[in-house]
Parts: structure tokens; sequence; C-alpha cells
């Protein structure tokens, strides 16, 4: 019977197969360059004029030139059609009935900055523009969002609500990494979209309408990185973590999410070094959401960005100031954002690895006792590479770089006892995501009784 041992020792040799002729660099230049572009004085700059409009309550004024959310978008949109001619800046615009925490018909308005890319498939990145002052939040006994620390001021639209953090900090960053992409000289494969949010303290309503959209027009989006309060260095109670960002991701362990935030945690790694990010393997924290679940309840890969050490003081009330944000931290979360970006944008689309019906491309061929895999062909792609794990394990263990091919055997492996996935390589060395083999959860027999 031959041990675990040497079937380990079988994977690791895997001689028969062309190896690819491009490894992938450590660090491609390119993306060293965008993240380096990152302006921690124009992330300043920027928030200190978006936090002047004094409200951006989604039910604000929407007429005045000067304070509450017409204003605000209004300059987020020239500001965006500013900082580069290449992004195809508009308004996504949404006519809202009464309904939950929307109390009169309302237009909601995303501002979203388009830069083409060779392919139609999209890459968004996103923080929501609009704020709510309810008296200030305090959560730290209740895992319920929107407990009120002082009077409620929800029927109060046009009350001051600066919103620095909440989520001024993920407005920025977006406006940054738009213009940063932009004048980078580069053709990316994919097209990436640069998009603030409205509604979202009104339940998610500026995303769900876009990405209800999305679905409906069939729209090929790769990837969503959202983000959600993420310029906080010191929480409530009292710890500074300014090395270290926190990415949310919903399950099961194979989704094409956790795909993402693995990726995001193997980019950063390469680009910025220096900044942990720690993978969260739930939707959101405890009780509480954000925009990425627009997408992921219309079945699109999403993650959001949350700062490592909240303070629950600072968000939904006035307490919610520029003087709360560490924009050196918002810059390197910043950064974060733009490795994970550059690094997918510039690679190929990922495997596709199921059939028209949704099996898996997963089989024991020839022998009944081997691991075979197959996918479909990456536009782009000149190699690919295998990955497999022990099932119980939720991060990739062993990897292998093959030539450019559809198909790959592992001699002698069961496909019980590991999870396997496969990445698509560029030219240039640049890797997609990877596409994990996942069976579907069996359905239950629905047993007739008299």
């Amino acid at each position: 019977m031959k041990t675990r041992s040497m079937v380990m020792a079988l994977l690791l040799i895997l001689t028969a197969v062309p190896r690819a002729q491009a490894p992938r660099p450590d660090a491609d230049p390119r993306i060293e360059k965008i993240v380096a572009s990152i302006s921690e004085a124009r992330l300043r700059e920027l928030l200190t004029k978006l936090v002047s409009f004094g409200t951006r309550n989604t039910l604000s004024d929407q007429t005045s030139p000067t304070t509450g959310i017409g204003a605000a978008r209004n300059w987020i949109l020239e500001e965006m059609r500013r900082s580069s001619e290449k992004l195809r800046v508009n308004f996504d615009t949404h006519t809202i009935l009464p309904q939950g925490r929307i109390t009169r018909e309302v237009d909601v308005r995303n501002v979203m900055a388009i830069l083409p890319g060779r392919s139609p498939r999209r890459i968004y990145v996103s923080g929501h523009y609009d704020s709510v002052n309810i008296g200030g939040q305090n959560i730290s006994n209740s895992a319920a969002p929107g407990a009120a620390a002082g009077p409620d001021r929800r029927a109060d639209v046009n009350v001051e609500a600066n919103g620095a953090n909440d989520d001024g900090s993920g407005t920025v960053l977006t406006m940054e990494l738009a213009r940063a992409f932009a004048e980078s000289g580069i053709q990316f494969d994919a097209t990436l979209v640069f998009i603030t949010w409205a509604g979202e303290e009104q339940g998610l309503v500026g995303s769900s309408a876009h990405a209800e959209d999305l679905k409906k027009a069939n729209v090929p989006i790769e990837a969503v990185f959202n983000n959600d309060i993420v310029g906080n260095s010191i929480g409530g109670n009292g710890i500074r973590d300014a090395e270290s960002i926190k990415v949310y991701a919903v399950g099961p362990e194979d989704s094409p999410a956790r795909s993402l935030a693995r990726y995001i945690r193997k980019s950063a790694a390469v680009y910025v070094p220096s900044h942990k990010v720690r993978l969260m393997a739930r939707e959101d924290r405890v009780g509480r959401g954000s925009d990425q679940s627009s997408f992921s309840q219309n079945g699109f890969p999403a993650i959001v960005f949350r700062e490592a050490n909240e303070n629950f003081e600072r968000q939904h009330g006035a307490n919610d100031r520029i003087d709360g944000v560490d924009f050196g931290y918002l810059a390197q979360n910043a950064r974060v954002n733009a490795a994970g970006v550059a690094s997918l944008a510039l690679a190929p689309p990922a495997p596709k690895v199921t059939n028209d019906r949704g099996g898996n491309l997963l089989s024991r061929d020839p022998s009944g006792y081997d691991a075979t895999m197959r996918w479909a062909a990456s536009p782009g792609a000149v190699a690919y590479r295998i990955y497999w794990r022990d099932t119980w394990n939720n991060d990739w263990e062993h990897s292998q770089t093959i030539g450019n091919v559809t198909q790959f055997t592992m001699k002698n492996v069961n496909i019980d006892d590991f999870v396997f996935g496969v990445s698509a390589l560029g030219a240039e060395g640049q890797e997609s995501l990877v596409s994990a083999y996942v069976s579907p959860v069996r359905q239950g027999t629905t047993i007739k009784r008299p």
C-alpha cells in the first residue's frame, strides 16, 4: 500500500509536463510605480473638501451648490473628470421609491469613472460617499448596528454628518486610485470601474440597484474591491494598529470571494510588504454590512476592506471628523488596493473549471485512481498553474507551473483527499485568480409518504 508521504513525493516530481517559459517575477515595475504614486497629500486634500459639504445624507439637500449630497456628488464627479481625461465619468442614477429608510422618492446617484481595458471583464473599486448622523453609534455591548449613544437624529437629514472615516476614507481612496491608474500610462486587460455609492446608509440602495442592473445585462464582473471605514488607526479601546488591514470575504471556503481575498494578501506581500492583510472568513463584521453584499447577492465576487481596529464612537455621528483619520494609514490601505487591482487587471481572466451545466471538470481519469483537471483556455494565457491542498486546510499548500495546456493529470492521486485549483499566467508573468474545483452541495431526495 502506498503511503501518504509517497503520494506527496510523487506530486512534487511531475516531470512529464512542459513548464512555462516566463515565470512570474517577484515584482512588476509597472505595479510598483502605481503603488508608489499613491499620494497621502492628495488623500488629505480630497477628504478636506469632501467633509466641507456638512452632510452627505442621501435625503439631504440636492440643489445647494455648497452643502448637502447634491453639492458633494457634483464635486466628486468634476474632480474625477479633472483627475484624468482618460476616465469616462458619469452619474449612475436610480429613482428610488419610499421604502425602508428611504422616506420619500429620491434620485440616488452613484458617481462612476470607467477606465476602459482591452477586454469587457470588469474590476470594481468602491466606497460609499453618503454619510449619516444618528447621534453616534455605540455597539460595544451589542452586535446590532445603529444603537444610538445620543438622541436619534434620523429625521433631520440635513444635520451635520461629516462622515470623514465612514466612509469619506473609502471615497477618497477610490478617487485617488482612479487618478493613479488612469495616469499610469498602462493599457490594462480588464476594464476598471471606480465608483462611489450613495444610499449605503439607507440599506445599500445605490449599490443594490447597480448590481441588479449588471446581473440583468450579464456584465462580466471579475472582482469588487469595496472600502468602508479604512482611515482610522486608533480603536475605541485606545489600541493603535497602523500596520494591518482586514479583508472580509463571504464563504464557502473556496468561493470566488475567498479566492479574491487570498489574491489580495499575496499581491500585498510583494508590493506593500510592511502592511499585513488579515483575512476574515465571514462576509462582514457581526451584524453589520456594506456594499460588497449587493454584489455577493447577485453572484459577483466581492470583498470589503475594513480598518484593523474600529472606533465605534466615531461612526454615524458628529464625532466622525477629519481629525480622526490617519492619512499615512489610509495611504497604505490604498496601496494594498492598488497592488491587488493592478495585478489582477494585467493578468488573464481566471480559467473556467465548470461545464455548461455548472459541474466541475475534475475526474478520476484515466485509471479511476488519478486526478485529472480540465479547464477552458483563458484568453491571453501562455501557461497555467495548478494548486492543491489538504481538504481541511483553507489556503493552498502546493503549486506547480505547467505549460499552455487545458488538462493535467496527477497519477495515483485520489481526488477525495485534496482540493484542487488552477490559475492562468500571462506573457509577462501576471497571474489570475485561482479557480477551485468545488462540488455543489448534494440535493436531498424528497421522500414520498402516504
